[in-house]
């Protein structure tokens, strides 16, 4: 009850509920000294009487009448702010006078004055009571969706950075069997290679953000799975600075990029040269895979983009940037740009 107390009187306090609160109590109080022709104890009691209407009024409805919990006894807990609202009322508006010599004042005379006072302690109570109420619950509420919406994003965040491709995955387990039979050597090693990628992406998943190094890691790795079978189907060339590879970036999210890059590339037929460069562009990194084979545009049903997309939109909306497009030179050009400090 305590803190139900304080907080009713901090959002009292704050001036959105303080200015229209002062302004109403002004004119009162000001006939009340124009009525009283200046005396001070009549004034003090005019402020005395709009305290009450705006301290105890809303502080007891709120805890008779607390907001979205089962009430038990209604009738008795309005028969009790009623009470309350009389006898505060009577309280400020006969004793104190009585009390201080018997003076008459504009808010406490004559009887039907103060038949309005307790009108104004009741509407005062209630408006003000279930106005910090409905505040309060639709703070609570927004609370509650925004924790909701970031479950929401985490739980796609991790199935986006689970996904790997299961045609990658099924082809290279297709080439292990066979590659068990012609070159057990070849085997032994893509088995290695294929157990330190799936490990690094099972890491991956755990974490929130990792240095990009890790990431450059992975595509390293996942190239060289590609030309287990045929050295020759592509050749790999980076530029990447080494101060760029201490930044933190969603983990994954460049695994996709890699993946697009080769299906599109290497594997569809067109042999030359994977470039993979990464630089400091400002408070920014850029990472670019640029791969042989033209860019014909998004695909229907296609989610190697869009997953991108969604990945660097989720580690920051504003200033996490991905572009996909045709050099003009029958090469594709994937670029990334992520913030060195993002927002995720």
């Amino acid at each position: 009850m305590v803190s139900l107390i304080v907080r009713t009187l901090r959002a009292l306090a704050l001036p959105k509920r303080a200015i229209p609160i002062a302004l109403v109590a002004a004119p009162l109080v000001y006939a009340q000294f124009y009525f009283a022709r200046g005396k001070p104890l009549p004034v003090l009691m005019a402020l005395l009487m709009c305290g009450s209407f705006v301290t105890v009024a809303p502080v007891s409805w709120r805890v008779l009448m607390p907001m979205g919990r089962p009430v038990r006894w209604p009738l008795l807990r309005v028969l009790v702010y009623a009470t309350i609202c009389v006898a505060c009322v009577y309280m400020v508006g006969v004793l104190v006078p009585y009390a201080a010599g018997n003076i008459r004042t504009f808010l406490t005379f004559p009887w039907q004055t103060l038949i309005i006072d307790c009108a104004l302690f009741w509407v005062g109570g209630w408006g003000l009571g279930r106005d910090i109420d409905l505040e309060e619950s639709l703070f609570f509420e927004r609370r509650r969706a925004e924790a909701l919406q970031k479950e929401a994003e985490r739980a796609q965040l991790l199935a986006l950075r689970a996904n790997l491709d299961p045609h990658f995955l099924f082809n290279t387990l297709n080439a292990i069997a066979e590659w068990c039979r012609e070159d057990g050597e070849v085997a032994e090693r893509a088995v290695l290679e294929l157990s330190k990628m799936l490990r690094t992406v099972l890491e991956g998943v755990k974490r929130p953000v990792w240095p990009l190094s890790r990431e450059i890691e992975l595509l390293r790795t996942l190239f060289s799975l590609h030309r287990l079978r045929d050295p020759d189907l592509f050749t790999l060339v980076e530029d990447v600075e080494p101060t760029a590879l201490e930044v933190d970036v969603p983990p994954i999210i460049l695994l996709p990029m890699a993946e697009n890059a080769m299906k599109h590339g290497p594997a569809a037929g067109h042999r030359g040269e994977v470039r993979l460069s990464v630089r400091v562009e400002g408070q920014s990194v850029a990472i670019e895979i640029e791969n042989p084979g033209p860019f014909t545009g998004r695909r229907d049903g296609g989610e190697g983009i869009g997953m991108i997309e969604r990945r660097a939109a989720l580690f920051d909306e504003e200033r996490a940037l991905f572009t996909i497009d045709d050099t003009g030179a029958g090469r594709t050009l994937a670029r990334l740009v992520v913030p060195q400090r993002g927002a995720a």
